[in-house]
């Protein structure tokens, strides 16, 4: 007699099957993993070093006593530094040089984020041929441009005017300036100013709202080559400033050098003094600057 329990069908589970390992993907050995490290890092030792040494040189010639012929910098000695700051007038080198610079990198960056926006989000008949032709003004010279800029600043009464060198700068950095933030206002989507023009914003006020806080690693890159070049340059300011007082650091290390001898020891802490400004400018905004590079190199 069959009862209804025996009736009943109960499923049978089967037990859990242990889960395979499974065997770890080889790892692809490429040409620079069988390099030995001694091939690598011998070259990048003797790069550092040629790199290196002309630094600690000059630091040399810049801490050790006049005459001194020691290769350790040792008493150290600050006396020229305190020469050429004070004798050499490179205290007013400095400001000069500071106030070129800066004035510098805010007009090439304002300037050029206006035309490197209208580049990247307006269309016009000349685009192509405007975009060729900033190219093509990166091949001139900047000492092509001395005859005609010495001309105009001499109608318009800028020759010896700091002026007359803020604008040469300005206008010696636009070009690249324009087609690099152009690039950077591309990556961009556009969708965003859409959407701030629905909520009631003008142009101008969506892209000081939206588009402006994005530009922020681009701005820097474009303003830290501005304010490098301007610090640098040494060929404008020597042609269209005569007065002493308006000299900038590279035409003040040039008169340390004569044709009967070179103040050495003045020479290197001179050019520590132009040197270190621009090494701490890097040493904070190489985070952004990095950051922007990439930015710039993304296609939008």
């Amino acid at each position: 007699m069959i009862t209804k329990d025996a009736e009943t069908l109960v499923p049978v589970v089967p037990a859990p099957v242990a889960d395979e390992p499974r065997p770890r993907p080889r790892r692809t050995r490429r040409a620079w993993d069988e390099v030995p490290r001694r091939h690598i890092y011998l070259p990048l030792s003797v790069y550092l070093v040629f790199t290196l040494v002309p630094f600690y040189w000059i630091l040399l010639f810049a801490l050790r006593p006049a005459g001194s012929t020691s290769l350790l910098p040792w008493p150290v000695t600050f006396e020229h530094f305190d020469k050429v700051w004070t004798e050499r007038s490179f205290g007013v080198y400095f400001q000069n040089s500071v106030l070129i610079a800066v004035t510098t990198l805010v007009m090439t960056t304002v300037v050029a984020l206006a035309g490197g926006y209208a580049l990247a989000r307006f269309d016009f008949k000349v685009k192509r041929a405007f975009m060729l032709a900033l190219l093509c003004s990166q091949f001139v010279p900047g000492a092509l441009l001395l005859v005609p800029l010495f001309q105009i600043f001499a109608k318009l009464q800028l020759i010896n005017s700091i002026g007359s060198v803020v604008i040469a700068e300005t206008v010696f950095q636009l070009p690249l300036s324009m087609i690099l933030i152009s690039g950077f206002i591309r990556n961009v989507p556009y969708s965003l100013e859409e959407a701030a023009w629905v909520d009631g914003c003008n142009r101008f006020r969506a892209f000081r709202i939206v588009v402006l806080p994005l530009l922020r690693p681009g701005l820097i890159a474009v303003g830290s080559f501005a304010f490098v070049h301007a610090w640098n340059h040494f060929l404008f300011a020597l042609m269209f400033l005569s007065n002493q007082d308006k000299q900038t650091l590279p035409v003040g290390l040039n008169t340390l050098m004569s044709s009967d001898s070179v103040d050495l020891g003045a020479l290197a802490a001179g050019g520590i003094i132009a040197a270190v400004p621009v090494v701490i400018v890097f040493a904070f905004i190489q985070k952004w600057l990095i950051t922007g590079f990439s930015a710039g190199a993304v296609k939008g």
